[in-house]
């Protein structure tokens, strides 16, 4: 890269160019995993794909017990700048302790779940938990250094040596062996990847360490479970009440879904740490303006692919991933407004933890994970798979609403309603389009399906650039400062 392009990219402000070096990640990242799961969709179908899909989900359960909150109060007493080798030594120490009883708990549940007796899941997970304890040791003490680049590079490490690993073991016939093996060398890879950047040294830690990132950890672990149940209660309690493949349908569009949130994954990843500095220092006035603009950016792809990908779902998925997935149209099309939902969530809960009040985090995510709960328990039984993103869309509202609730007794918290107005305007225009284009053209092929995609997101943002200039100008300047070539007549 030349010297004057490296010049420029570091006269970016940090937030900035941390997040612009995320979003190429996740960009990246999506993009190879769509391309992986039409793979694999083709090749194992929606059974196989509905066990590989529960396995992350009890792997999701069994490593939140195994962490218990203590990675999120690792990152946080460490971006704080005290002690940092005594709370990551005591980290550490508790993470080994809580993988130990995880596993334990584990076996002793394993007797109760058919799918997992069925599959052989029980080695797997057990052996994803120890790569998670090297790996997240390793990237959490990273993350808590403040170095967010690298951490956010692991990350995209980690998903392309795993899919890489996935793709070449399916095609050698290894089907499900292939997934779960390489789901778990990723994690030890990306943890490799970031050594070098973990200037720790084991420290003698004391009781008040340990106080400390209990204290954190409590109230972190609580919204992570509630997190959690955001994640996965869909996809267990489907696989409970419906088939595997049921669960491979569902699971396929979820992912769809999420081509709106390369913006929201790439900035949120890079605030809590500067967050929390700030709030350790008693500076809290920097946190507005930037928690604003986050929610619009955030906003920026979340509305558009909403919009269209509620009058183009059914074909996308019958197209990308075969025909059997193609009964996920519905609920990919409410996954879709959940997307939209979700910015909020994820800027304001990263916000209000960021800033030391996790215990009215968790009240926001414990009261919503109930809902989630309830809800998939009524809605599932008796609507399948469309009352799980029901339950979900409608439980990650109710959160919404309360981060926003809790996060103004501290914060003053605002949309920009003039940039959202011109967002969602320039989707409304953008989908009036495309159903006109549907109205004549029949979508009997992925070409004809993936010409109104070109085109909306073409008029998508010439319609915003041009109605809203300020965010034409931030993202043309980005542009420029990383090199890249920018339409004057924009």
């Amino acid at each position: 890269m030349p010297r004057n392009i490296i010049t420029r990219i570091s006269a970016i402000p940090p937030i900035q160019r941390q997040s612009m070096i995320q979003l190429g990640v996740t960009l990246a990242i999506t993009l190879f995993g769509f391309l992986s799961t039409m793979l694999f969709s083709h090749l194992l179908g929606e059974d196989l794909m509905g066990v590989y899909y529960l396995f992350l989900a009890y792997y999701g359960v069994f490593n939140m017990i195994g962490d218990a909150g203590f990675g999120g109060a690792a990152v946080k007493r460490i971006s704080e700048g005290k002690d940092q080798n005594e709370y990551l030594t005591a980290y550490a120490v508790l993470r080994f302790l809580l993988i130990i009883i995880s596993t334990l708990i584990l076996l002793a549940i394993s007797p109760y779940f058919v799918d997992l007796r069925e599959y052989d899941l029980i080695p797997w997970i057990i052996a994803a938990l120890a790569a998670a304890f090297f790996g997240n040791t390793i990237t959490y003490g990273v993350y808590g250094l403040g170095h967010v680049g690298i951490r956010n590079l692991a990350t995209g490490v980690n998903e392309f040596v795993r899919i890489f690993i996935q793709i070449i073991a399916v095609l050698l016939g290894y089907s499900l062996a292939g997934l779960f093996g390489g789901f778990i060398i990723a994690i030890i890879i990306s943890g490799i990847f970031c050594i070098k950047y973990f200037t720790f040294r084991p420290a003698r830690f004391t009781a008040d360490h340990l106080r400390s990132l209990i204290t954190y950890s409590f109230w972190a672990f609580l919204i992570g479970s509630g997190s959690l149940i955001f994640s996965y209660a869909d996809t267990i309690f489907i696989g409970y009440f419906m088939d595997n493949g049921d669960v491979g349908v569902y699971r396929v569009a979820l992912q769809l879904t999420t081509a709106g949130t390369f913006l929201t994954a790439a900035i949120a990843g890079t605030l809590p740490p500067k967050f929390s500095n700030w709030s350790a220092k008693g500076d809290l006035t920097q946190i507005p303006g930037i928690l604003t603009k986050s929610i619009t950016y955030g906003l920026l792809l979340a509305v558009p692919t909403a919009a269209g990908g509620i009058l183009l779902s059914d074909r996308l998925l019958y197209f990308f991933y075969g025909a059997e997935f193609a009964a996920g149209g519905a609920a990919c099309a409410i996954l879709l407004l959940l997307q939209i939902v979700n910015v909020f969530m994820v800027f304001l809960g990263t916000t209000l933890s960021a800033i030391d009040h996790a215990r009215q985090s968790f009240y926001a995510s414990g009261s919503a994970a109930l809902l989630n709960v309830a809800l998939n328990v009524l809605l599932i039984p008796i609507i399948g798979i469309e009352g799980a993103a029901v339950a979900s869309l409608v439980s990650i509202t109710l959160n919404a609403v309360l981060l926003w609730y809790y996060l103004r007794q501290h914060l003053s918290v605002r949309c920009d309603l003039r940039s959202a107005g011109h967002i969602l305007l320039s989707a409304l225009l953008m989908a009036t389009v495309i159903l006109v284009y549907m109205q004549f053209v029949p979508l009997t092929n992925i070409f004809l399906v993936l010409v109104p995609v070109a085109i909306g997101a073409v008029l998508y943002f010439v319609v915003l650039f041009r109605l809203n200039r300020e965010i034409h100008d931030e993202i043309a300047d980005l542009a420029k400062q990383f090199g890249l070539p920018w339409p004057h007549w924009l």
